[in-house]
């Protein structure tokens, strides 16, 4: 493979004839770079006028490996030849170099270029490439790659340093200005006229004064191209290598992009969420670009309006800085009605809103970076967990979430400069294990978690935020303008009947579906089911009137023809003749659910077969009865006017191998939150909302454990939250 190195463009504030001046003291010996053993000229030419001068130099370079390696490869040090063509009247050099010595074996071909500044023509520019090629090297390819990368990044830092060492020499030495090149004829008339403007120690390195007052979004050298000081200033420090990857990474978009490119800062980031490695991080850019035109996400902040809902009751928003300039989100999520927020507004909404506050997050960086004059590329998150419960446990919630991350970590990368989580309570640790393995190894290293009242005092936000922007809720004196939350009222919730357009009907179903429920005509789900010890979970919220829920299985469908796991039916979900008892069994006793409430549950399967989820109108004791309603209930019930029950479901069939997976994902992760949390937690006790949450909680906890990982045993109790 082919590694190829490209610099961005470096600019000396220096007039090109005395930057020639000083590159041309670098040879034939410089001690300032130890590797350059010495060069001898080989052949050397003028054009006829003297404006061009070519030269092909010898020069010698220590190797600098692994004493085994030299012994095997036999040699102490390198040739390259090198071929300058100097051309004083265009005022440009270019080099090309490529070495000579296990010339076919590795192949090393170099090209760098001086010139004169588009903008500013008493400064220079200065741009390198290079290309290694490594055919076979006595079975040690990798390791010479590896060796002579890092040494030629070593050797462009320095050579930039060895050219200002000499450009200051010899202006020390009192040589600040070099003539321009002229024909011999107007050198001759215009040398009288040049003495009287120019006095002989004057000093004319930057140019006239206001080409040094120029902006610094002014100081460009191609709209292609980058510059040093541009990445340093604005992008922060990058390695010699890491800026090749960037330079070619915008070069390629440049030439295979079509539209607008990105950001440098955004394609700074895709690379390094991939380590620099260019072909990753360029897979990985790709993705994204072609997910955001899909989306039009490059409009979201001109055309996105959150519902009135979400904002009264999404509990997030933005507040100052922290203590390093980073923009500071707050997000007070134990105070939040995920599970209301969701049924209300719908997954796709909130995915859309978490979105605009990432495109918002980087708006906002652009800005402190400007404020601030030095880069900032990421911000900061504070989440509150106080009020955490069970309630924000919720499996669709979760997969939902799981979700967001997902897009984030694939199109936001490296945005997250840190994590400040506070007042984490012991339900904790089982959220954790759930979505700490779908975030990246690198954003994991940004969190910081801290229970109970460990946040206030030194080791806490104070060594990340100033005192003056700790919000009045977390004991600081700044006001919060961040919403509070609070439960979304049910009455908010939406139903199929809602939704706007056939997409959002697909994206609704895909989560949960809505029913409604007649005297004498339930609502019915049918789940097969293909080996024992699968998991069937359900959770769902009753809007209006009272019903009873149930859970049959029968051996056989009454209707031939296969069907999917877990697949939903409609209609006549079982043969009306059958008899309870003889065709089909109640396996979970009759559950009569009251308008309001949420139920949680899971059964866990003993045989397979088909199993029925059953929702139907609450009747008298009286009437009541573990069994399915005949035809002529039915019937009557849909041609005749009456009371109707609303509900709102959602369930899912959790095979047994992954049922088992869950269990020991649940057995780990107190040890798991332990190792996040133990410099936060030894020392100080639970939260008072901890506390309140493990004894309002204590019998049904381990319950609805096993009901969110899809593992609680038949038979279990219901959970039920008003």
């Amino acid at each position: 493979m082919v590694q190829k190195y490209q610099s961005p463009i470096r600019v000396y504030k220096h007039p090109f004839e005395l930057v020639m001046v000083a590159y041309e003291k670098r040879f034939p010996t410089c001690p300032q770079i130890p590797v350059f053993l010495g060069s001898e000229v080989l052949r050397e030419s003028r054009s006829a006028d003297g404006a061009v001068h070519v030269v092909e130099r010898s020069c010698r370079l220590r190797v600098e490996a692994p004493r085994l390696l030299r012994k095997i490869a036999g040699v102490e040090h390198v040739v390259f030849v090198q071929r300058n063509v100097l051309n004083w009247k265009e005022r440009t050099l270019f080099i090309e170099a490529h070495n000579e010595t296990f010339a076919s074996r590795v192949v090393v071909k170099e090209n760098c270029s001086y010139r004169v500044h588009p903008e500013n023509e008493d400064w220079t520019c200065f741009e390198q490439s290079a290309s290694l090629d490594i055919r076979s090297f006595f079975g040690f390819e990798s390791a010479l790659e590896k060796i002579a990368m890092r040494q030629y990044t070593a050797n462009v830092k320095r050579g930039k340093e060895v050219i200002e060492h000499y450009l200051n020499e010899l202006i020390s030495q009192g040589t600040s200005h070099i003539p321009r090149w002229t024909p011999a004829l107007a050198r001759e008339e215009d040398a009288p006229s040049q003495a009287r403007q120019r006095e002989p120690d004057s000093l004319e390195v930057c140019g006239p004064s206001n080409a040094q007052d120029l902006a610094p979004e002014s100081v460009s050298t191609d709209g292609d191209k980058l510059d040093a000081d541009y990445i340093d200033r604005c992008l922060g420090h990058l390695t010699p290598m890491q800026e090749s990857c960037l330079v070619q990474l915008r070069r390629w978009l440049q030439e295979t992009h079509k539209g607008k490119i990105p950001k440098d800062e955004h394609i700074l980031r895709f690379l390094r969420a991939r380590d620099f490695h260019l072909d990753r991080a360029r897979e990985m850019l790709c993705q994204s670009l072609s997910w955001r035109k899909q989306h039009q996400v490059d409009l979201l902040l001109e055309t996105w309006r959150p519902p009135a809902l979400l904002e009264e009751f999404y509990a997030g928003g933005w507040h100052y800085q922290d203590i390093d300039g980073r923009p500071l989100y707050i997000l007070r999520l134990g105070h939040m009605d995920t599970k209301g927020l969701m049924k209300a507004v719908g997954e796709e909404v909130l995915l859309r809103h978490i979105l605009s506050v990432n495109e918002e997050g980087q708006k906002r960086c652009e800005g402190n970076t400007k404020q601030f004059g030095r880069p900032i590329s990421s911000w900061t998150c504070l989440v509150d967990l106080e009020g955490l419960s069970l309630r924000h446990l919720w499996r669709p919630g979760v997969k939902a979430l799981l979700r967001m991350i997902e897009v984030v970590e694939g199109n936001y990368p490296e945005t997250l400069g840190r994590l400040l989580i506070v007042r984490a309570p012991r339900v904790f640790p089982v959220l954790w294990t759930l979505i700490s393995p779908f975030i990246n190894e690198n954003t994991r290293q940004k969190f910081l978690i801290y229970s109970g009242s460990n946040y206030q005092g030194p080791g806490g936000l104070v060594d990340y935020l100033d005192k003056d922007v700790i919000p009045d809720f977390l004991g600081g004196e700044c006001l919060c303008n961040v919403p509070e939350g609070g439960l979304v009222p049910k009455s908010l919730y939406l139903t199929e009947e809602d939704q706007e357009n056939e997409d959002q009907l697909w994206q609704w179903r895909e989560t949960y579906h809505s029913a409604s429920v007649l005297r004498g005509a339930p609502h019915e789900v049918t789940v097969e089911i293909l080996e024992r010890e699968s998991v069937i979970t359900w959770d769902f919220d009753i809007l209006r009137g009272d019903v009873v829920f149930s859970l049959y299985h029968a051996k056989q469908a009454s209707m031939p023809g296969p069907r999917e796991p877990g697949a939903r039916a409609s209609g006549q979900l079982m043969d009306r003749g059958w008899a309870l008892g003889a065709n089909f069994s109640c396996v979970e006793a009759p559950l009569i659910c009251r308008e309001g409430e949420s139920i949680q549950g899971s059964h866990v399967t003993r045989w397979p077969g088909i199993y029925l989820l059953q929702w139907q109108m609450h009747s008298p004791p009286a009437h009541m009865a573990c069994s399915l309603p005949g035809v002529e209930d039915v019937l009557t019930a849909l041609h005749s006017p009456g009371p109707r029950c609303k509900l709102l479901y959602y369930y899912e069939v959790l095979a047994s191998e992954d049922f088992r997976g869950s269990m020991s994902s649940l057995e780990s992760c107190t040890s798991r939150f332990s190792q996040l949390s133990a410099a936060t937690s030894s020392s100080s006790a639970p939260s008072h909302s901890s506390s309140l949450v493990s004894r309002s909680n204590k019998e049904s906890y381990a319950s609805l454990f096993e009901s969110l990982l899809s593992s609680s045993p038949s038979g279990k109790p219901q959970l039920k939250q008003a």
